[in-house]
C-alpha cells in the first residue's frame, strides 16, 4: 500500500523536521473506523507525516463522519476524511458536510493507493455457505462491480469497508484492504478484485478553523510556497452567466483552476454551490483579491482546505480512456471529415 502526504515539505513523501516548536502531550487524530479501513492506513501515515506538530499523534476510530467532524469542532483533536477518488470521484457526502461545517477546515492531505481483497468468514466454505451478497462501503462496491456481476451478488452498504469485513456473516462476501483478512480472522476469497488498478483516494486532515493560521505557518516555515485551495462559492443571484461571470474572475487572476463542482443546495431547486480547487492560498495578493470581489459583489464563499500543493500528472487523454459514444474526430485529419459520420449526426444529435 502505498501513500503519498502533503503537509509540510516532504518530497517523495518523506517528513521533514519543522522549523518551529512541536506541541506537547498527545494529540487524537479521528477517523471512519474500525481498524484496517483505508482511512485508517491514511490517518496512521497523517500522524507519522504530522510528528513534528505534536509530541504524540494518535489514531482514533469512529464509527462516523459526523462524529470524526464533531470531534474536531470541538477543538478534541484532528480528522480524517476521505476526500476523492480517481475512479468514483468526491466523496460527495463529506464534501456536502464540509461545506455545512461550523469550524471545521483541511489544512493537509494525504493521497492512499487503493485495492481490494475478497473476504468470507473463516471456514464458511466449509459450512456450505453460498455466496448472496456483496458488503463493503458504497465506494467500494462501485468499484468491484464486475467481481460482483460474475458472482451474481446483491449489494449491501457499509458504513466503511473495514466494518463491513469485521461484521461480514456466511453468505456475505466483504470487499476491503488486504490487512482486514488477518485483523478480523477471515479467508481470502480472491485478490485485487477492484475493476480498475491504480485507484486512489485523497484524503483531507481537519482541524478548528482558528487553528488553521498557526498550522500555515508551520507548513511556510519547512519551506513550503506554493499551496492548494479548496474553496465553495455560491452566488446569491441565479440566471444566465452567472456561473460565467464567476470563472471569469478566476481566470482574469492568473490563477489555474484544477477542479471544479457543483452541488445543489438541498431542497431547493435550481440552486447550487460550486467548489473549485486552485493552485494558490488565500493569503496570496492575487487570490486574495479575488475573494475580496466575490464578497464584495456579494455571493457567499468558504474556504473548505489550504495544504502544500502536491504534483499533479499530466498526463494526455488517449482515444482509449473515452467513453462509449460521442465524437472525437483527429484534429489533423481533412475537413471532409466531418462529412463522412452518420454515428457523428447521432451523437451530436444534428
Amino acid at each position: 500500500m502505498n501513500h503519498n502526504i502533503t503537509a509540510g515539505n516532504m518530497p517523495n513523501g518523506n517528513p521533514a523536521s519543522s522549523q518551529a516548536a512541536p506541541k506537547s502531550g498527545s494529540l487524537p487524530l479521528y477517523y471512519l473506523g474500525p481498524q484496517g479501513s483505508f482511512t485508517h492506513q491514511a490517518a496512521v501515515s497523517a500522524s507519522r507525516a504530522l510528528a513534528p506538530l505534536s509530541d504524540r499523534i494518535i489514531p482514533m476510530p469512529e464509527d462516523t463522519i459526523p462524529k470524526v467532524m464533531a470531534h474536531v469542532r470541538d477543538g478534541e483533536g484532528w480528522g480524517v476524511i476521505a476526500w476523492e477518488n480517481n475512479v468514483e470521484g468526491y466523496v460527495v457526502p463529506n464534501l456536502d458536510m464540509m461545506i455545512d461545517a461550523d469550524d471545521v477546515v483541511g489544512f493537509a492531505h494525504v493521497g492512499v493507493d487503493v485495492a481490494f481483497d475478497a473476504f468470507v468468514p473463516h471456514a464458511s466454505r466449509e459450512r456450505g455457505a453460498a455466496l448472496r451478497e456483496a458488503t463493503a462501503h458504497p465506494h467500494g462496491l462501485a468499484q468491484c462491480q464486475r467481481f460482483i456481476a460474475r458472482h451474481h451478488l446483491t449489494l449491501r452498504p457499509a458504513t466503511s469497508n473495514a466494518a463491513a469485513c469485521r461484521d461480514v456473516r456466511d453468505g456475505q462476501v466483504a470487499l476491503g484492504p488486504s490487512i482486514c483478512g488477518e485483523l478480523y480472522h477471515l479467508d481470502t476469497l480472491e485478490r485485487n478484485v477492484q475493476d480498475y488498478h491504480g485507484a486512489r483516494t485523497e484524503f483531507l486532515v481537519l482541524a478548528r478553523r482558528d487553528d488553521a493560521p498557526e498550522l500555515m505557518a508551520h507548513a511556510k516555515s519547512d519551506g513550503n510556497t506554493e499551496f492548494e485551495t479548496i474553496i465553495a462559492f455560491i452566488p446569491l443571484s441565479t440566471g444566465p452567466g452567472v456561473l460565467a461571470d464567476l470563472l471569469d474572475v478566476l481566470r482574469d487572476a492568473g490563477l489555474n483552476m484544477t477542479s471544479f463542482i457543483s452541488r445543489p443546495i438541498k431542497g431547493h431547486a435550481g440552486t447550487y454551490s460550486f467548489v473549485a480547487t486552485v493552485d494558490a492560498a488565500p493569503w496570496q495578493p492575487h487570490f486574495r483579491s479575488v475573494l475580496s470581489e466575490v464578497v464584495e459583489h456579494g455571493d457567499w464563499v468558504k474556504t473548505l482546505a489550504v495544504y502544500p500543493r502536491r504534483e499533479r500528472p499530466n498526463p494526455p487523454v488517449n482515444e482509449w480512456m473515452l467513453p462509449q459514444g460521442g465524437v472525437c474526430f483527429d484534429p489533423h485529419a481533412i475537413p471532409e471529415a466531418w462529412d463522412r459520420g452518420a454515428a457523428a449526426a447521432r451523437e451530436l444529435l444534428w
